[in-house]
């Protein structure tokens, strides 16, 4: 199973891009996973550069998420919602309808954030026919270096835990193919 877990932070050393680094160590080779930490390159959204306007960047973002199952998205809070860096992404996604049928889960790089998670779930619920909320892994690193993450998610017990949740994402990915194809 292919999947792009998308970083909502433009921060370099974000902790949601750690986390979901350490999760694609811990998940390798069962799952292919690509970690996308690219948003704040991601020119603002306008529906004059659509199509044949379309950026590059912009271009290269949608070729990966049209080539994976599915995407893991996980965001930092920013004044209690999505910073501006992901909901301008998913513009960029609807506007091509990229995302309306991709299934999507949700991780979380922190024991807070709760406003901005119920924002992202209402946001994700309203894009995409695929976004399932049940499915959805939280650890709490705010303040961790990458290199303390990698060694939180990585303990017996979180890699336990990340296999549930890949295990979960896999059977809802092969759920929505079949009934996509009309096996379901």
């Amino acid at each position: 199973m292919k999947v792009l877990a998308i970083s909502g932070s433009a921060r370099r050393d974000s902790t949601n891009t750690a986390m979901l680094q350490a999760i694609r160590e811990v998940a390798a080779p069962r799952f292919d996973i690509r970690v996308f930490h690219e948003i704040g390159a991601l020119p603002v959204f306008s529906p004059d550069r659509e199509g044949e306007n379309t950026p590059r960047t912009v271009r290269d973002f949608m070729k990966a998420v049209e080539a994976n199952d599915g995407l893991i998205v996980s965001s930092p809070e920013y004044v209690r919602t999505l910073p501006g860096g992901l909901k301008n992404a998913i513009d960029w996604l609807v506007s091509a309808e990229l995302i309306v049928y991709k299934p999507v889960v949700l991780a979380h790089a922190s024991h807070r954030g709760d406003d901005m998670l119920a924002t992202l779930r209402d946001v994700m619920s309203t894009v995409t026919s695929n976004f399932n909320s049940e499915i959805f892994l939280r650890f709490p690193l705010m303040k961790k270096s990458p290199d303390e993450i990698r060694q939180i998610v990585g303990t017996p017990e979180n890699r336990c835990r990340v296999d549930r949740f890949l295990e979960e994402f896999s059977e809802f990915c092969q759920t929505v193919r079949a009934d996509a194809s009309g096996l379901g």
